[in-house]
């Protein structure tokens, strides 16, 4: 029989879900620019993060090892997207435009300030929170497999308030990707890496449009 999972860590995923709904629902994504609120967001999982797993220092030790898999992982999941790009082209007459309005984003920013918010706030604390934090925290009350599944879920499903079918695809994607990646590797700090530097490439360097 598995653990009961703590209060808090359901506390820090229906904070993340209200953090998400403001920056992606259409009643309230207009009233805030995203790429303030996001890093903002971000400080405020890092933070729970850190009251939620006292190890966390720990967790962020880093080797080399960690930047290979995480450059490496980071390089395989932009292949994944390109494919998939190319298929939901076939398969959904809306892809396109979808996909367009979530790089419209982007306009009228400053790609140097968007990279190095992806890079340095935004893609690590989406890990820190996600994976190393929730993810850890199911896979040791339950099973390592139910922990991927139930965490690739729920971090799909908070951004089912933008009502963007690639949006959420890509999230459940990348989800899972990452969740098995951290499951079978176990370091999170080359979950950062990939995470961070998927985002930049994907977003800024090499946009699959």
């Amino acid at each position: 029989m598995c653990k009961k999972i703590e209060l808090k860590y359901i506390i820090g995923i229906i904070i993340a879900t209200v953090l998400w709904f403001f920056m992606f629902s259409k009643w309230t994504s207009y009233l805030i620019n995203f790429w303030v609120t996001m890093p903002i967001a971000a400080v405020i999982l890092i933070s729970f993060s850190i009251y939620l797993n006292k190890k966390l220092k720990f967790d962020l030790k880093i080797n080399y090892k960690d930047v290979i898999v995480g450059l490496g992982s980071a390089i395989l999941l932009w292949f994944i997207f390109l494919a998939g790009d190319y298929f939901s082209n076939i398969l959904f007459s809306f892809e396109e435009s979808q996909v367009s309005s979530i790089y419209g984003m982007r306009m009228g920013h400053d790609s140097f300030i968007l990279t190095l918010l992806l890079l340095f706030i935004i893609g690590p604390a989406e890990e820190i929170f996600w994976r190393g934090t929730i993810q850890k925290h199911l896979m040791k009350k339950i099973n390592p497999w139910a922990g991927v599944i139930i965490t690739t879920i729920i971090y799909s499903l908070v951004h089912l308030w933008s009502f963007n079918f690639m949006l959420i695809m890509a999230a459940l994607v990348c989800g899972l990707f990452w969740g098995i990646l951290f499951m079978y590797y176990k370091k999170l700090p080359a979950l950062i890496i990939s995470h961070a530097l998927w985002d930049v490439a994907v977003f800024i360097w090499f946009p699959i449009l």
